[in-house]
C-alpha cells in the first residue's frame, strides 16, 4: 500500500511529536529573545523589557506587619511630647478599633537628629539612623481599612479583598526572570510565622499561577530538594523526561490552563534549583565580618533569624531575583504585640522587643547593598499596613489602630531622599500631600520603567491593574 509523504505528519503520533517540538521551539524563542534583548513590535510582558528606561530593575520590600507606629519611629511630633497627658483637642471622646481612647501619649523614647539632614528619628533605631540621608520618607500615607489582614493585603496588592495579584507578582509578570535557576519572586516570612492573611500577601491573584512568590527562609530548608540516595542520575533524568512528555501532552490538550503550565514551570525550576538553591542559601560561605555586620550570631534567636533572612535577601537580589518580600514579625497572637508590631497594651515593652530585632539587620542589609553597588539599580521599600493613634487606649499604655496616617519609605535607584507629606501636630491624620497605596505603587512602577496606567492584564471583562482605577506618580520622590 502506498503512503502519502504527509501521512506521518498527519498521524496522531506525528501530530503529537510536532506539537512537542513546537512547544519547545516557542520556549527556546522566548529565552533567546530575552537573552538577546530583542523585543517584538510593541511592548510584551515577561521579556525583560519596559515601557521606558528604568531606574531600577529589582525590588526589596521590607514589611513590618502589625502596624508599626509612625509617631514612635519615624514621624517626630514635638507638640505630642509637649501636650502628653492632655485630651486630644476636638476628639476628647475618641472611639477607635478597640474602643475608647485616653489622653495624648508621648513616645516612651526620645527622638534625635540623624545624618547631615538632621532628620529626627527614634533613638530606638540607632543603626537605621545612619541611613536617613538616603531615604525618601512618606509621612502622609492613608489606608482604607483599620483591620490587620485586609490592611496587609491592601498594602501589598492595592485591594482590601484577597484574590488580587501582589506587587511582586505584577513585576514578575511584567519583567520575567533574570535568572532561570532561581525564582523571579521570593517571599521570606519571619521565624515567628506568616503575616496576617498569610499567602494572600504574595499571591498571583488572576495573573498566571507561575507569578506567585516562592516561599524561602534561612530558618527552613526547602523541602524535597535533594535527590533521594537510592535513585541514580540516569533514572532521575528519565523520570523528568517522561513527566515532561506527559505534561506537554496534557498541556496540548488543555490550552490556556495557566495552573498546569505553572506546575510544569515549577517542576522544571525545582530541578534547576537543586543546584542553585543550596548555593544561594549557603550563608556559611559569607565571611565572618558580614555575619557580624548583620548580627546573625546574636544570642537573641529572633534577631539572628531575621538577620539571616536579611543576608539571604541580599544573596537573592544579587543573583537576579526580581522581587524580594522580607517580613519582620508575623500575624497577631493571643497577646497583642508579642509576635508583631500591634502594640495595643504595652507599647514600651513591645517595641523594646521588636526594634532590636529590626534595627541592626535591616541597617546592615542597606549598608551591604550600598557598598556592593546594588542600590544603584535596586529599589528598597519599607511598608506596614497602617499607623497608630497619638492617644493611649483607655486603661492601657498602648496605642490603637490609625488608618488615617502612617509612614512608609523608599530608598535606592531613582529615589530622591527627604520627606514628603506631613501629618497634623499630633500625628493623628495626614494633612499635607495626602497619599495612598495606589500612588505609592504608581511611583514604584515608574521607577521600574512602567506606566502604571498601561501595565494591565485582561481578566473577567476588565483590564485589571495594580493601581485599580486610581494612581498618580509622586514626582517629588523621583531623583
Amino acid at each position: 500500500m502506498n503512503t502519502h509523504p504527509f501521512d506521518s505528519i498527519l498521524s496522531r503520533r506525528g501530530m503529537m511529536g510536532n506539537v512537542f517540538s513546537g512547544l519547545a521551539g516557542i520556549g527556546l524563542a522566548s529565552l533567546m529573545q530575552r537573552d538577546l534583548g530583542a523585543a517584538p513590535a510593541g511592548w510584551q510582558p515577561g521579556l525583560g523589557t519596559t515601557h521606558f528606561k528604568p531606574r531600577a530593575k529589582r525590588v526589596l520590600q521590607i514589611f513590618c506587619p502589625g502596624a508599626a507606629s509612625h509617631i514612635d519611629l519615624w514621624d517626630y511630633k514635638p507638640e505630642l511630647i509637649k501636650r502628653s497627658g492632655q485630651p486630644m483637642p476636638g476628639e476628647e471622646n475618641l472611639l477607635t478599633f478597640q474602643g475608647k481612647n485616653g489622653a495624648l501619649m508621648r513616645p516612651p523614647w526620645d527622638f534625635a537628629p540623624a545624618g547631615k539632614s538632621g532628620k529626627m528619628i527614634s533613638t530606638l533605631l540607632p543603626n537605621m539612623a545612619r541611613h536617613v540621608d538616603d531615604i525618601a520618607f512618606i509621612h502622609s500615607m492613608q489606608s482604607k481599612t483599620n483591620t490587620h489582614g485586609p490592611g496587609c493585603v491592601f498594602m501589598n496588592t492595592g485591594h482590601v479583598q484577597e484574590g488580587f495579584p501582589s506587587a511582586g507578582a505584577w513585576l514578575s509578570y511584567a519583567l520575567g526572570s533574570e535568572n532561570d535557576n532561581l525564582p523571579t519572586y521570593v517571599a521570606l516570612p519571619d521565624l515567628r510565622g506568616e503575616p496576617p492573611n498569610g499567602k494572600a500577601n504574595w499571591s498571583n491573584g488572576y495573573l498566571p499561577a507561575r507569578h506567585q512568590a516562592i516561599v524561602m527562609a534561612a530558618h527552613q530548608d526547602i523541602r524535597n530538594l535533594a535527590q533521594p540516595k537510592d535513585i541514580s542520575m540516569p533514572e532521575e533524568k528519565a523520570s523528568r523526561d517522561y513527566l515532561r512528555l506527559l505534561n506537554e501532552r496534557h498541556a496540548a490538550a488543555n490550552p490556556g490552563d495557566s495552573s498546569l503550565l505553572a506546575r510544569m514551570a515549577a517542576y522544571e525550576l525545582a530541578a534547576r534549583m537543586q543546584v542553585s538553591a543550596p548555593e544561594v542559601s549557603d550563608l556559611k560561605s559569607e565571611p565572618q565580618h558580614i555575619h557580624q555586620l548583620y548580627g546573625t550570631d546574636s544570642n537573641n534567636k529572633l534577631k539572628a533569624a531575621y538577620a539571616k533572612n536579611c543576608l539571604l535577601s541580599r544573596r537573592l537580589l544579587e543573583r537576579g531575583v526580581r522581587y524580594v518580600n522580607l517580613y519582620c514579625a508575623s500575624r497577631a497572637s493571643g497577646v497583642d504585640g508579642l509576635l508583631n508590631w500591634d502594640a495595643h497594651r504595652t507599647l514600651k515593652d513591645d517595641y523594646e522587643r521588636h526594634c532590636p530585632i529590626f534595627d541592626q539587620p535591616t541597617a546592615a542589609l542597606l549598608t551591604d547593598l550600598k557598598q556592593r553597588g546594588l542600590l544603584e539599580d535596586t529599589l528598597v521599600l519599607w511598608t506596614t499596613e497602617f499607623g497608630r493613634q497619638p492617644t493611649h487606649q483607655a486603661n492601657t499604655t498602648g496605642r490603637d489602630h490609625n488608618p488615617d496616617a502612617f509612614t512608609t519609605w523608599m530608598m535606592g535607584a531613582g529615589v530622591k531622599p527627604g520627606s514628603y507629606g506631613a501629618t497634623d501636630e499630633f500625628g493623628r491624620r495626614a494633612v499635607e500631600n495626602v497619599t495612598n497605596v495606589w500612588e505609592f505603587y504608581s511611583t514604584v512602577l515608574q521607577i521600574l520603567g512602567f506606566d502604571f496606567d498601561r501595565l494591565s492584564f485582561y481578566y473577567n471583562g476588565l483590564d485589571r491593574k495594580l493601581t485599580d482605577v486610581h494612581g498618580r506618580v509622586i514626582k517629588e520622590l523621583l531623583a
